[in-house]
């Protein structure tokens, strides 16, 4: 028995049929991918200052969390906007995805934890002075939330354009602050003075807030999106937290009790930022339910 043969090209495994495909091959006059998301500047931003293979890795994880941190920013500022509006339905969906953000900014303390002590130390000298604590769009993303202090600004006053974001993101009402406008707008008891307060100073916890929260959870189908957006709320800060402790021991697994290149005590300012809480009476109510 004989096979019959063929000329037609069967594809190997490695390739793809293109055939019946209308792939534009020539972009000469045309915006190409790499156009549309100024590839060749953003890949030229990773400027590595030694030798050292590990450096890549450590800049790289940084400028990507600053790009997630600017998306977050942008679905905090959208969702304060809808609030604002009583439109909760779509502040949910931009809440929802700062918490998948969120997710994807803890899973890059554990590529950033692959290197050890000995790689860090081979090029943390050439950092000098900088510090993530120097990130004004991670406390931009604090003070947005709700995690206000004006003391954090200081460190921006050098860079006056970025001084003015960090100011503003300071004095201006936070997600927090908006939600309990909501409450009160809905004839929910919100004192005054936590509705005209000065937005720049730190939140303190407000029993009165509390009981307020507590007839939301109470009668649920009543409000049932206010209950929804505490829980949105809630889940944000809780991956906040987790963040921050990810964070606290990827520090402590690379460099230990070291200082930190920014002047804070490291380790130790990484665990004292793990007490705060952003919304304490949706944390106080759970023990009234």
């Amino acid at each position: 028995m004989t096979t019959k043969k063929t000329s037609e090209k069967v594809p190997t495994a490695h390739e793809v049929d293109l055939s019946g495909e209308n792939v534009h091959w020539d972009l000469r006059e045309a915006m190409s991918y790499g156009d549309y998301l100024g590839l060749k500047e953003l890949l030229a931003c990773q400027r590595p200052l030694t030798g050292n293979h590990d450096e890549t890795l450590f800049v790289i994880i940084h400028q990507a969390s600053e790009l997630w941190l600017k998306l977050c920013l942008h679905e905090i500022a959208g969702a304060i906007r809808q609030i604002k509006k009583d439109e909760l339905g779509p502040a949910f969906k931009m809440m929802a995805r700062v918490g998948r953000i969120q997710a994807n900014l803890i899973q890059s303390w554990e590529i950033l934890s692959t290197m050890t002590p000995f790689d860090y130390s081979s090029f943390r000298a050439a950092l000098g002075k900088s510090s993530g604590f120097q990130s004004f769009q991670y406390r931009m993303l604090e003070f947005r939330m709700g995690n206000k202090n004006a003391q954090m600004a200081r460190v921006f006053e050098s860079d006056p354009d970025v001084a003015a974001l960090v100011r503003e993101a300071l004095v201006s009402p936070s997600i927090y602050d908006e939600s309990l406008a909501l409450l009160a707008r809905r004839g929910l008891p919100v004192p005054k003075d936590k509705l005209e307060r000065d937005f720049s100073q730190s939140y303190v916890s407000d029993p009165r807030v509390t009981e307020a929260w507590r007839l939301v959870y109470r009668d649920v189908e009543k409000h049932w999106d206010l209950y929804e957006l505490a829980e949105k709320l809630v889940d944000l800060e809780y991956r906040f937290h987790l963040w921050r402790f990810s964070h606290m021991k990827t520090v402590e697994r690379i460099i230990g009790s070291k200082p930190g290149t920014g002047g804070t005590s490291g380790v130790a300012y990484l665990q004292k930022a793990l007490s705060l809480r952003f919304y304490p009476e949706l944390w106080d109510v759970r023990t009234e339910i």
